[in-house]
């Protein structure tokens, strides 16, 4: 407790790619995705835009919604598993575009990105090491799928979003959260080849190694099992209920996992949030896009409980009761 965040601010390219530009470019079955995942259309960087664009633009619409300035700003934390390079770190790249003198670093939870870089930089503001972080979550799906599998490319767009954390009242910040890992799912989302454990070589390029891997039925049977789970250990946890809580902003991966998360828990459908169907699956830039919306629509009043939840890759997952 006691942190607050003071600013949001989110970014997409503006290349909306539809079902039926799929279904033009490489066959895919609308029907299928609309279906399957509630997705209707995607955003899709050009190529001149890397992952750091994207967090840089989020950040500086975060910082002017919170009135603030860069020379104040002392932490940041980049949310990402689609960084511009192995070295330097994203962060770095967009610190230096930023302008700012201040420790900067990545942190790779893929989905959960965003909530584990919330959580740590709540952990710096609360303790006093820092005044104002900036923390961004943003991913570019469509440069780690292959464009032609019709059962991965379709779910991924690209995106990201940035909050400004400062210090608060006691009566605010993070009045529970749980962040959790299990290493045996690997397996169930990966990249295979470039990595130190299998350099890309031609040979892997060719046979599109490179790209993301996924085990749909397993990672969505996983999926729908750990959001009921967290969200009702955090509740446990914190002593609060359903009701107790003014909006739920779930990881945007697919409408079938929301609708069972609603059906399970008991949420009423009005406080949860959802623009897949515009962005698809944006990973660590998920949870702040659907935040920046709510927020400056006036869905997020002070003194609102709002329940985070991101759940992915590693596999992680992370989940965050925010008094606002």
């Amino acid at each position: 407790m006691g942190v607050q965040i003071v600013g949001v601010g989110s970014y997409v390219p503006d290349n909306v790619v539809t079902n039926a530009d799929l279904r033009e470019r490489y066959g895919f079955d609308p029907d299928w995705i609309e279906q399957r995942t509630g997705i209707f259309s995607r955003r899709h960087a050009p190529p001149s835009v890397a992952t750091s664009d994207i967090c840089v633009e989020a950040a500086k619409r975060a910082i002017d919604n919170a009135g603030a300035k860069t020379e104040d700003i002392d932490l940041l934390i980049v949310g990402t598993f689609t960084p511009d390079h192995t070295c330097p770190s994203t962060a770095c790249i967009v610190q230096e575009k930023l302008g700012l003198d201040v420790p900067a670093f990545d942190l790779a939870a893929a989905c959960s990105g965003f909530v584990y870089s919330l959580a740590t930089a709540a952990q710096y503001v609360a303790t006093g090491n820092s005044k104002l972080a900036l923390v961004i979550g943003a991913d570019l799906c469509s440069r780690v799928v292959n464009p032609s599998d019709k059962k991965v490319a379709p779910l991924f767009g690209d995106g990201g979003g940035a909050v400004l954390v400062s210090r608060g009242s006691m009566n605010q910040g993070l009045l529970c959260y749980q962040l959790g890992a299990d290493g045996g799912g690997g397996p169930l989302l990966q990249c295979p080849a470039g990595g130190t454990r299998q350099p890309a070589t031609p040979q892997d390029i060719t046979n599109g190694n490179q790209f993301l891997n996924m085990d749909g039925r397993n990672v969505f049977i996983w999926a729908v099992r750990v959001v009921e789970d967290t969200i009702k250990l955090v509740l446990e946890k914190s002593g609060l209920r359903i009701e107790d809580v003014s909006l739920f902003l779930l990881h945007q991966a697919n409408a079938r996992i929301l609708d069972h998360a609603v059906e399970k828990l008991g949420i009423p459908r009005e406080k949860v949030l959802m623009q897949l169907d515009r962005y698809g699956n944006t990973s660590a830039g998920s949870i702040p896009l659907v935040l920046d919306e709510a927020a400056r629509s006036g869905r997020i009043q002070t003194g609102d409980t709002v329940l985070m939840c991101g759940f992915g890759a590693g596999l992680t997952w992370g989940t965050a009761l925010f008094r606002w």
